[in-house]
């Protein structure tokens, strides 16, 4: 059985030399950097901070930093040492089990596949702002051919579209910030605000242990994205100094972008403000950059916010397009999907696996038309999720690797990139992602009834990730694979 373990993962090292190698280390850097910046940051940090005040948002926003920044190290070891479009699924399947491997690389790319419904359904109601009378559904084509179009040309064009998504974004926030800092020196917007706002009502924390972990997992939705750079490893020209370089940044984008930022909204903006609380998609006239902006007397902040927003959530949808489109090519490389989904054509653009997944996207959108978007509410909630089951992935994959490269005699100086607090780091992410797991809708339990419905929409996506694993490894009689038996080779370039 340890045969047909050995065959199935080494199939898997042969989608690598079919796919052209266009990534530059600029791609992968602002991949990294503006992977997550978007929505969540825009809109939702303004909600945080209104559930939980400044400094419960700030707690709950730097521990999800931490996490993600283990997370990447853990990645970018990985990454680093077999660089794969299938990265997830690959690595599971290697170090952990073929039915694992499974499970998460199908986990995966259904959580894109959702995630390009939703960000065409944000993208159609961000665009009325200016064109309120126009019709959503053709907004909603447009932007999706542009995104299959940026995807259908080759990885080159994915990659310069998420650079400059990347760089209106980063701009976007270290103007944010430099304003910021200004408008609590006094220097601009009225005089100076000091720790007030902080110091409101007695406390920088509100809202209890429920609305603090509520603030939790919508730092945790925020942030996922990171991962991104390491599908996009696969087709980076130099892995092994890229991909370093590139994780390098995220720490510094965690710290400057996300919590300085929140201490900035915090700062500027009591939290009883209720314009904070308003943080739908709908909402980009009273986003907390909107706001600031506003006091600080640029009057056309919220076209210039409006714009910013339509171009993360265009992003997003790229990226996950992107990303769920290689996921799905390596696995049909791998016998886990359609062999058909494993073709590329003369562009090294995995066509088939590219039309599937934009399809499915489609059809999710569409099913918000139906009803009252129940079904679409449906896959999203149940994609939700799929983002922590991810990372709890790359947790695993991570421990096993490096427990497995140990155990087959290799020295750690031999790999190209080594994360550091190992194993502090991978047992830690470990055991945050499973609080965010469990306290996905803990709302559902607090109140005098269970809200069964509540749970079932939250938390769904677990019984079909176990199902999906279990199913796999009835069907194929896969087992756990022995830590001196998991299969450590490196694909010929």
């Amino acid at each position: 059985m340890q045969g047909k373990q050995k065959n199935s993962t080494q199939a898997s090292t042969n989608n690598s030399p079919g796919l052209r190698k266009t990534f530059k280390a600029r791609h992968l850097t602002m991949i990294a950097l503006g992977g997550s910046i978007g929505t969540g940051l825009f809109l939702a940090s303004g909600g945080a901070i209104a559930s939980s005040g400044p400094g419960g948002a700030l707690l709950a926003f730097s521990a999800v930093g931490i996490m993600v920044y283990f997370l990447m190290t853990s990645l970018g070891e990985l990454a680093t040492y077999l660089p794969d479009s299938g990265s997830f699924s690959t690595y599971g399947t290697r170090f952990v089990s073929p039915a694992f491997g499974f499970a998460i690389g199908w986990n995966f790319w259904y959580n894109w596949a959702v995630t390009i419904a939703a960000e065409l359904s944000a993208a159609t109601v961000i665009i009325k702002y200016w064109f309120p009378d126009s019709p959503s559904i053709l907004w909603s084509l447009l932007f999706l051919l542009v995104m299959f179009s940026l995807n259908f040309l080759s990885s080159r064009g994915y990659g310069e579209s998420e650079y400059w998504f990347a760089i209106i974004k980063i701009i976007t926030v270290i103007v944010f910030l430099a304003v910021g800092v200004l408008m609590i020196f006094g220097i601009m917007g009225g005089k100076a605000v000091g720790l007030s706002n902080f110091q409101l009502g007695g406390s920088s924390f509100h809202g209890g242990f429920f609305a603090f972990v509520g603030v939790f997992m919508a730092a945790g939705f925020s942030f996922q994205g990171t991962e991104l750079v390491g599908v996009a490893a696969g087709e980076s020209e130099n892995p092994r100094r890229n991909v370093p370089l590139a994780i390098r940044q995220v720490f510094w984008r965690i710290l400057i972008f996300y919590i300085l930022s929140i201490l900035v909204i915090g700062l500027l903006i009591p939290y009883t403000n209720p314009d904070l609380l308003r943080g739908g998609i709908d909402a980009i006239g009273v986003s907390p950059f909107t706001i600031i902006f506003n006091k600080a007397g640029l009057a056309i902040a919220a076209s210039v916010m409006n714009a910013v927003i339509l171009s993360s959530v265009l992003s997003a949808g790229n990226s996950g397009m992107y990303a769920s489109t290689r996921i799905l090519y390596a696995m049909a490389k791998d016998g886990m999907a359609p062999r058909a989904l494993g073709k590329l054509n003369r562009r090294g653009v995995p066509v088939g696996a590219l039309l599937v997944t934009t399809a499915v996207g489609m059809l999710a959108f569409l099913a918000s038309f139906f009803g009252d978007g129940v079904v679409y509410n449906w896959l999203l909630n149940a994609s939700g999720m799929c983002g922590f089951i991810n990372w709890l992935g790359i947790a695993i994959c991570h421990y096993r690797f490096r427990h497995a490269f140990v155990a087959q005699g290799h020295s750690l100086d031999e790999l190209p990139y080594r994360a550091k607090w190992f194993p502090f780091g991978p047992l830690f992410a470990f055991a945050l992602c499973l609080v965010a797991i469990a306290g996905q809708n803990l709302g559902a339990f607090s109140g005098k009834s269970i809200d069964w419905y509540g749970i079932l929409v939250s938390y769904v996506s677990l019984p079909i990730f176990a199902l999906t694993w279990m199913g796999y490894r009835w069907f194929r009689k896969s087992s756990i694979i022995p830590l001196d038996q998991c299969d450590l080779s490196i694909p010929a370039e």
